[in-house]
């Protein structure tokens, strides 16, 4: 079955920067749209950052534009979100989730395999 773990998260100052990790297994890991979501305590769940299949195509929710990278190394099974400049509104438990459908999608019903999410703390 697919297995994604997620590491990385950790705490910082504002300003700081963490990059994440999601690894996969259980499926052919190149052929699948990975994202980034997080989500605060008594809050929805919220799109971050996505990346096609071949990595042609990123997309970021405007909170994020200009801090945060998502990349990935199809020979590692990994997916990266390089996050710089990181403010307290920040803080959340961020989760990767992977997509098999042809069509990425950037909403987080569509998405069927989730981490176990990795908190990000970022104090001011």
């Amino acid at each position: 079955q697919v297995q994604l773990v997620e590491s990385g998260g950790g705490l910082v100052q504002a300003g700081g920067s963490l990059r994440l990790s999601c690894t996969a297994s259980g499926r052919t890991f190149s052929s699948a749209a990975m994202c980034w979501f997080r989500q605060a305590p008594g809050k929805e769940r919220e799109f971050v950052a996505a990346i096609s299949r071949g990595s042609a195509r990123t997309y970021y929710a405007d909170f994020v534009k200009g801090r945060f990278t998502i990349s990935r190394d199809n020979a590692k099974n990994t997916v990266y979100m390089q996050m710089n400049s990181l403010q307290p509104e920040d803080t959340d438990v961020y989760y990767c989730a992977a997509d098999w459908s042809p069509v990425i999608s950037l909403t987080r019903d569509d998405y069927e395999y989730w981490g176990q999410g990795t908190q990000v703390t970022v104090s001011s």
